[in-house]
């Protein structure tokens, strides 16, 4: 081919090429990646995938974006460290579509995490009659103030005074501030009132008699310590649970004195119930309870805002209406001066809808939705993006999506291809892969013994290829011969949490049930809000864990705890030597293993401690050992190798080797004690919970879609562990989407028929052979495909 007609250089740039990537467990991984087609990474849990995907490809872009930056704009973003690979070359921007929960914040609705809720605001701020101002008076976070007074301007060198007033009308409700509920404080749980302080009065924990919290109340003079508190008179009563901060002498120090309602509204009431520790959580949860706000109705605006109308219809009406009937309504709006912002708002609505979220509506607080809806939501903002060439990287899309939503997933996956994006999917449903334009396989196995491309190339040769994936892509669960008799029943009556219809049912106990229905049918209200919280139901759930880099499956599960002990015991000294987070922790790294050095708006390095070299500890706890090992070389270990370690000989531990024994039963044998849990992916999360809840003595499990993030090759081992917990006599109850596990169930109960107020009713209740054979529900139709019925 002669010059003249040579393509042009600018179009040889088709892919993506990864050398050397040693992210987490990936060895040195090189792999080429077609630019402008659907690539789907797969490979067993903990193999590698998102270490390659999220960890190098991803950071890689969003790093090299970020340093586009000014230095000062840069100093507020978070700063990233350049990932462990050689060679990284065709990158395009990426946008991360990940799983992560939306921020639990009160004030955070879908609406606004959406942008839609902004539309709105500017909508009726426009047309709405009577007219208010400007937007914000249509915000439950802004709140109404104004003020007036004397402003000192400097003029022409002169200083004169001038006087200046503002107001600013909001729509915060004032009396919940904008969060749609109030707390009260059953006053009985803090303190007993036929007890005087000094014989402990105050049940509240941390007021222990004798603790400065104690003395506070007891030596404040205000009230007489020996007094039983319904004695008290109305000025004591004020000044004990109710009274401003102030200045005083208390036992001869200078301190602060505060009634003790507004005290612990403060110190306790004020943070994140999910960040505080258990026996506070406990206290919270049975001290306080939420109930609407009665000025605001729920709806966190105030009366104005709410009474601004269009066509009939509040803010607060069209926030609460699911948005399928929502964007119905703004069709019908035609008013000429607002036509951009009608358009706009009317793909975003209609967005949701064809995403398969139109039964939410736009006030459901976002800490509220699954992973999977979460994801969702983010997605939202691309399908209607002009952008081209542009990386989407999605971490499993088809989770909490019913085969049904699956499809029309699948259909927004390739409509973003074929604007000419580059579509990279971690997944491990069949369905997803079989769209695949390119195949990458990870493994062969998990943690150290994954990290490796097992095979690159089209879906045909995956199946041929002899991998672990390609082995299992057909595998279909069959449909159980027998199934096993209930052994009772829990009764549900009259359920009506979110959009379940005062729903009757008896889900059979001693079984393996399945809850079973599409996004948004219902199930989770059933299940969480119907099933009564006792000592008898073990919940659990895909809420993330809590923990820093310095937790880890020994610390999370209390592994480590028999674990020093032995230690301590076999050495003769104290347990808290072997711990990297107290006593034995390397001075130099305080026990993190390595040493930070803040760079300001560049990355900040992470260098390996050169005293500890990595292990945490200092050098002479590692002198005690235990069966020939030192704690950094246990915390190395293996889950299977520990528990075969701890299970006989010197180091024989019991204790130990129970937790270790159901680690390795949920198929977390290859993970490290001392991993961080930071590193660790939705799927094995989970997991790490469920082997915790396992020692439990509840006797019935309500789990929620237990194979999130599980290769088709472990679903086999879920399933056996599941009929495990139910011959030991334990009741089982799952929500579930994968049709493995309704083939394998007991008792199915479906709800629908759709999503939103078209679902929460009960639709189907039966063994699987019977939906098979009925096909009367979406579910039925697509399990009976499943299986080849």
């Amino acid at each position: 081919m002669d010059a003249a007609n040579a393509a042009p250089a600018a179009d040889s740039h088709d892919l993506i090429r990864v050398h050397g990537a040693r992210e987490n467990n990936l060895k040195d991984v090189s792999v080429e990646i077609p630019k402008r087609r659907l690539t789907v990474f797969t490979g067993v849990s903990g193999s590698g995938k998102s270490s390659l995907v999220f960890d190098t490809i991803a950071a890689e872009s969003q790093r090299l974006i970020n340093e586009t930056y000014s230095a000062f704009v840069q100093g507020f973003m978070p700063s990233l460290a350049r990932p462990e690979v050689d060679v990284l070359d065709g990158l395009t921007t990426a946008i991360i579509v990940d799983q992560q929960r939306m921020g639990a914040d009160p004030r955070s609705t879908v609406g606004t995490a959406t942008d839609a809720g902004a539309m709105l605001r500017i909508l009726f701020s426009r047309l709405g009659t009577p007219h208010l101002g400007s937007p914000k008076a249509f915000s439950f976070n802004v709140a109404s103030i104004s003020g007036a007074g004397a402003v000192t301007v400097e003029r022409a060198g002169r200083q004169v005074k001038e006087r200046r007033s503002f107001s600013i009308t909001g729509g915060m409700c004032p009396r919940c501030e904008g969060r749609g509920t109030v707390t009260d404080l059953d006053l009985t749980q803090l303190y007993d009132e036929g007890k005087s302080l000094n014989e402990g009065a105050l049940t509240v924990p941390g007021y222990k008699a004798g603790g400065w919290n104690h003395r506070l109340y007891a030596e404040s003079g205000l009230m007489d310590p020996d007094k039983p508190i319904r004695s008290y008179t109305k000025r004591e009563l004020a000044d004990f649970l109710h009274r401003e901060p102030t200045r005083m002498k208390i036992a001869g120090i200078n301190m602060t004195y505060e009634g003790l309602i507004p005290r612990i509204q403060r110190s306790m009431l004020a943070k994140d119930r999910e960040g505080m520790q258990p026996h506070i959580r406990e206290f919270v949860d049975r001290a306080v309870t939420f109930t609407v706000c009665p000025d605001c109705d729920g709806t966190r605006l105030t009366e104005a805002a709410r009474s601004s109308k269009i066509a009939g219809i509040s803010i607060a009406d069209a926030c609460a209406m699911q948005i399928s009937d929502l964007a119905a309504w703004v069709r019908e709006l035609t008013e000429s001066s607002v036509a951009p912002l009608l358009d706009s708002l009317r793909g975003t609505l209609d967005s949701f809808v064809e995403i398969g979220l139109g039964y939410l509506s736009l006030d459901r607080p976002s800490g509220t939705l699954s992973g999977g809806e979460a994801q969702r939501v983010k997605m939202i903002r691309h399908l209607g993006s002009s952008l081209t060439d542009v990386t989407y990287v999605f971490d499993e899309p088809s989770v909490g999506l019913h085969p049904h939503d699956v499809r029309r997933m699948n259909g927004l996956l390739l409509r973003l291809r074929d604007k000419g994006n580059t579509v990279l999917v971690v997944e491990h449903k069949p369905e997803v892969i079989a769209i695949a334009d390119h195949v990458v396989d990870l493994g062969p196995g998990a943690g150290t013994a994954g990290g490796t491309v097992c095979y690159t190339g089209d879906l045909a040769g995956l199946r041929t290829a002899g991998t672990l994936t390609g082995r299992h892509l057909d595998d279909r669960a069959a449909l159980k011969k027998t199934v096993r008799e209930p052994t009772g029943a829990l009764e549900i009556r009259g359920a009506t949490t979110h959009n379940l219809r005062g729903v009757d049912v008896d889900i059979p106990l001693g079984v393996l049930t399945v809850i079973t229905g599409v996004a948004g049918s219902g199930k989770s209200s059933l299940v969480h809000g119907s099933i009564p919280a006792g000592e008898h139901v073990v919940s659990v759930d895909q809420a993330p864990i809590r923990g820093s880099r310095r937790s880890n499956p020994a610390t999370y599960t209390g592994l480590l705890d028999p674990i020093r002990k032995a230690f301590a015991k076999a050495n003769g000294v104290k347990p808290a030597l072997f711990s990297a987070n107290s006593e034995g922790a390397c001075p130099n790294c305080n026990g993190a293993g390595v040493v930070y050095t803040d760079l300001a708006m560049m990355a900040g390095v992470a260098t390996t401690c050169e005293e500890c070299e990595g292990r945490r500890f200092e050098a002479s706890v590692l002198r005690y050992r235990l069966g020939g090992r030192d704690i950094s070389e246990v915390l190395a270990m293996p889950v299977a190798e520990a528990a075969e370690f701890f299970g006989a000989g010197e180091a024989h531990t019991p204790a130990a080797h129970r937790i270790l024994g159901r680690l390795a039963d949920v198929g977390l044998g290859y993970l490290t004690l001392g991993q961080p849990l930071t590193t660790l992916s939705g799927g094995e999360r989970q997991r790490l919970k469920l082997a915790t809840h396992m020692a439990d003595k509840g006797g019935i499990y309500v789990l929620d879609e237990p194979t999130t993030g599980l290769h088709l090759a472990d679903v086999d081992q879920l399933l056996a562990l599941l009929d495990r917990l139910v011959d030991s006599g334990k009741s089982v109850i799952v929500v579930e989407h994968h049709q493995a596990v309704m083939a394998h169930a007991d008792w199915i109960i479906d709800l629908g028929p759709g999503a939103g107020h078209d679902g929460g009713r009960i639709v189907f209740e039966g063994t699987p052979a019977d939906l098979v054979a009925a096909r009367s529900t979406l579910t039925g139709e697509h399990l009976a495909e499943y299986v080849g019925a």
